[in-house]
């Protein structure tokens, strides 16, 4: 696909955001804030739906694995033992001219502005954690970080959970929450924000036998890219040499996805080894280490992480979803998401708004789906053709339309698919399993 294709695909997808009520710019009313977005009604339903197949499968459909919640703000002395107080840093270049900045590592030529094309100025580190300060005074002893990662909160818990719960290694620690990078150029949408969300496990296994839950989880990764929709053709996998890792790893992969704007990481999987538990040991005085109850020995657990966005999921999903065909000679646009992540499974309307007994019997069958499935729309605005063409670019997999046969002869309904605008009638009687069956 061409430059100018893409393009035009991400902005498509941009719009669609916007118009339908999946994502809005942040105080957009005030100009907006760069790297911040707000989630509108369809976007924080698609989002969570993403977040809660990952939780299943990474958390409550194993018996290894225990969620917690930490806090946001961060001592900063967690952040100098993890190493990020000095280490989280990118080169920075600012062009002279027009005096935007730029990371040195997203240049070609690093001594010409890709914007203006005017010199840019002599590299320089700049530190991405955001800092607040604690208490009534401003100062050293009260600075504080808003965490750039979520794995610090889940290594200064990993005593409280051995001491709770006594878990036998290999065992995990798994959270969801939001992280805080001030980024020099926060850019294309959810791919490079300053707040962001990130699930992440921490998995605990001893020193040999860190190889086999890599591939372990390399794996669930995998299976989870597939099963919330992304298009796994467009997902690859990139070997990331010793220079490159970050400060903690001995490993790491990195899954690609083939953005519009380029192949960018999409998830990744590190090999920590027991950095992160041996520096907090040492630099708080508290003994962070496991009884092996085999071997009766002291050991520093080495780590594995799993380490996924919820931004770039959702947003690798919505390219994948995203579909342009024509149906009835007219261009046709809907997101093909899968049921499990979709904002709304299924729309209920009745053929006309203007009859009460369509509406009424409409609104009886919207009231017993609903109260089955959860996420499911009445809609009556506009003629039927507009009902489907909005409903498709939500990405709802099933419209179900109460006419006049309804309610004259045969008690049963019209259900229309998604994909291929396929309509059957369906008694309503045998609706709910119908719909089950398909939503499965």
């Amino acid at each position: 696909m061409a430059k100018e294709q893409k393009n035009e695909v991400m902005e498509k997808v941009v719009a669609l955001c916007k118009r339908r009520g999946f994502i809005y710019p942040s105080f957009e009313i005030y100009g907006g804030f760069a790297g911040f977005y707000d989630y509108g009604p369809y976007g924080l339903a698609l989002k969570n739906n993403i977040t809660n197949v990952w939780w299943k499968q990474f958390v409550t459909d194993r018996e290894d694995v225990y969620g917690i919640d930490s806090a946001l703000v961060t001592k900063k002395e967690v952040l100098q033992a993890s190493g990020h107080a000095r280490g989280f840093a990118d080169m920075l270049s600012e062009c002279e001219k027009c005096k935007r900045r730029f990371r040195v590592d997203h240049l070609t030529d690093t001594k010409k502005c890709p914007e203006c094309g005017g010199k840019l100025g002599e590299a320089r580190q700049f530190y991405m954690m955001l800092e607040t300060h604690i208490g009534a005074a401003e100062d050293e002893a009260s600075l504080a970080y808003l965490r750039p990662e979520t794995a610090q909160g889940i290594f200064t818990n990993f005593k409280n959970i051995v001491d709770s719960f006594h878990p036998k290694l290999p065992f995990g620690i798994a959270q969801i929450g939001k992280a805080f990078r001030n980024e020099i150029a926060p850019r294309d949408f959810l791919f490079r924000v300053r707040e962001l969300e990130q699930m992440e496990v921490e998995y605990f296994v001893k020193p040999d036998a860190w190889k086999e839950a890599f591939d372990l989880w390399k794996g669930e990764m995998k299976r989870f890219v597939s099963k919330i929709g992304i298009d796994v053709a467009k997902v690859s996998e990139l070997e990331i040499p010793e220079a490159d890792r970050a400060h903690y790893s001995k490993r790491t992969i990195d899954f690609e996805f083939e953005f519009p704007f380029g192949k960018k990481e999409l998830y990744g999987l590190a090999y920590r080894t027991n950095y992160d538990l041996t520096n907090h040991a040492t630099a708080s005085g508290v003994d962070m280490s496991y009884m092996d109850e085999e071997t009766k020995e002291k050991i520093i657990p080495h780590v594995i992480e799993p380490s996924l966005g919820v931004g770039r999921s959702l947003l690798a999903v919505l390219l994948s979803a995203y579909t342009e065909d024509e149906m009835n000679g007219e261009v046709r646009t809907y997101l093909k998401f899968k049921p499990s992540v979709a904002p709304v499974k299924v729309a209920v309307f009745p053929l006309l708004k203007n009859k009460p007994e369509l509406v009424t019997k409409a609104r009886e069958v919207y009231g017993t789906l609903k109260k089955e499935f959860g996420a499911v729309m009445f809609d009556d605005n506009g003629n039927i053709g507009k009902r489907y063409r909005r409903q498709d670019e939500i990405g709802t997999p099933f419209c179900v339309t109460v006419d006049f046969d309804t309610i004259e002869k045969d008690q049963s309904v019209t259900v229309r698919d998604r994909d291929s605008g396929k309509q059957e009638r369906v008694a309503i009687a045998e609706l709910q399993s119908f719909l089950k069956a398909k939503l499965a």
